[in-house]
């Protein structure tokens, strides 16, 4: 794994986190919530080595992140998060990789 995107989940997603603890979560656009439910998976996946932890973190992150990466135009994140969550725990690692570098690569438009 590419130890950049591990990185940048991290501060992205603490970045996020101030937004949404200092403004509020309605006032987060988009792909930061977006980046928020990758880093709950994420923080699941790593930390739990499952998607229970992420469930209980924010329960609505697997959804949210589909319909999310729908309206972003973003269809390889789409995909990732249209599968189950079994099969989404059993490819999580697999995906990661693209699903950060898609994510990323839509900061800069």
């Amino acid at each position: 794994m590419d130890a950049s995107n591990e990185d940048w989940i991290i501060d992205a997603g603490d970045v996020v986190i101030q937004k949404r603890v200092k403004d509020g979560r309605d006032s987060l656009q988009p792909l930061d919530k977006l980046i928020y439910c990758l880093w709950v998976a994420d923080y699941g996946m790593r930390n739990a080595g499952d998607l229970s932890a992420a469930e209980d973190v924010y329960p609505p992150f697997q959804d949210e992140a589909e319909q999310l990466a729908k309206g972003l135009n973003l269809p390889l994140t789409h995909s990732a998060f249209s599968l189950s969550s079994a099969e989404l725990e059993r490819q999580y690692f697999e995906l990661f990789e693209g699903v950060c570098d898609e994510i990323r690569a839509s900061q800069g438009k």
